[in-house]
């Protein structure tokens, strides 16, 4: 099996049990659907997986249950606080079943090229899977400039695509002038992706997927067809809820909208808490006026 970076991806939440270990159970359930709905690719580990809660091996015992249970490329999310980290969950990854990697700069300590240049080159050295370079400013205060995407590609034959998260479609076209056909782009931003794939994103690495896998295939698809008409229709009845993605308690968020359709829980691991109050309110809100004007596809 081969990763064409084509398609929708999910980027999974992990499933809690009440005590909060994971749900291998739940998220081998989950990711069979995925793949019964079309997806083409499954993201666990990453920070809607809640990746930054996980131990290592929690981690390792999460991508291979993924690979044990779909028919489908799993490329996890590779993060960690230390380069040293990053390395042991890359080669992990790999070990357990992983076909891709999508690697992330350093986070928390954000820093200049020559440091997140040396923390991504020894990612990269230290597999031979075709990686995903994830670049998520808004999130991760580190920004790849599509100069440097290109530097780390002319470097590295294994980085095959990007993952682009700045919430700027013109940075996929920026990329895609310099690389031409050498990298796959991906959208990783719900509510840009009809935008991102009119500017040449192949892919999607997608949030609400999770709890609306049918519709966001649909969607990805439209755009890819150049069926804009179509795809504005549902696109304007899905925007609510992808925008849902776009905020910092977006995995509660997502996680809300899975327990609402009855495909997962609302269970996170602290430092989150689950929504209450006004906040709760208001995002059942929008998923109720979501799904009482659901379309039949």
């Amino acid at each position: 099996m081969t990763v064409n970076f084509q398609g929708v991806m999910p980027a999974i939440t992990t499933p809690f049990k009440p005590d909060l270990s994971v749900d291998h159970e739940a998220l081998a359930r989950n990711v069979q659907w995925l793949a019964r709905e079309g997806c083409t690719g499954i993201v666990p580990c990453g920070s809607l997986g809640e990746g930054a809660t996980l131990s290592l091996e929690e981690k390792l015992a999460v991508i291979e249950t993924v690979a044990k249970s779909v028919d489908l490329p799993v490329v996890p999310g590779i993060a960690a606080l230390s380069t040293a980290e990053a390395v042991k969950l890359a080669k992990g990854a790999e070990a357990h079943g992983a076909l891709g990697l999508m690697v992330l700069p350093p986070y928390v300590y954000s820093s200049d090229w020559r440091e997140m240049k040396a923390h991504m080159a020894a990612v990269l050295k230290a597999t031979q899977l075709p990686c995903i370079i994830y670049n998520n400013p808004v999130a991760y205060k580190t920004d790849f400039k599509p100069e440097q995407i290109m530097e780390l590609a002319n470097e590295f034959e294994n980085v095959q695509a990007v993952k682009e998260s700045s919430t700027d479609v013109r940075r996929i076209t920026a990329i895609k002038a310099l690389a031409g056909n050498r990298l796959k782009l991906g959208v990783g931003v719900d509510d840009v992706l009809v935008e991102g794939v009119a500017a040449g994103a192949e892919f999607w690495i997608a949030g609400l997927v999770d709890a609306l896998p049918n519709e966001s295939v649909r969607l990805f698809e439209l755009a890819r067809a150049g069926r804009y008409a179509e795809a504005a229709e549902l696109y304007a009845w899905f925007l609510p809820l992808l925008r849902l993605d776009t905020v910092p308690k977006f995995v509660q968020l997502i996680k809300l909208v899975q327990e609402k359709l009855d495909v997962g829980h609302r269970r996170v691991r602290p430092p989150r808490l689950e929504l209450t109050g006004t906040e709760l309110a208001e995002a059942e809100a929008i998923i109720a006026q979501a799904l009482a004007t659901r379309p039949s596809l």
